[in-house]
């Protein structure tokens, strides 16, 4: 009560939950444990896409194409927060070369 930052529900958080129990009938039919995995890795890049402000789509579309060429020691260029801010100063080169 005496925190006023904080907020006073979590419906945030439970939005966020929502997607995940509209699909939980659906996930018993997974292939594989393996499977499993991979779509909880993609729901994390995809919340965390969201997040920080950054289209899934476009997000996937590119790193997918790079990550085949990328060094295992740059990785972290590719996380949504650094990959928004690699595209930000991008956009900026190119409103100065036009």
């Amino acid at each position: 009560m005496e925190e006023g930052w904080l907020n006073i529900d979590n419906n945030l958080s439970e939005r966020k939950m929502k997607i995940i129990t509209l699909g939980r009938k659906n996930y018993m039919f997974f292939a594989s444990e393996v499977g499993g995995e991979s779509a909880a890795i993609i729901y994390s890049l995809i919340e965390t896409c969201l997040i920080n402000g950054v289209k899934p789509y476009a997000y996937l579309k590119d790193i997918l194409t790079r990550l085949p060429t990328h060094l295992n020691k740059d990785l972290a260029q590719l996380f949504p927060h650094n990959w928004k801010a690699a595209q930000n100063e991008i956009a900026i080169v190119d409103k100065k070369v036009a």
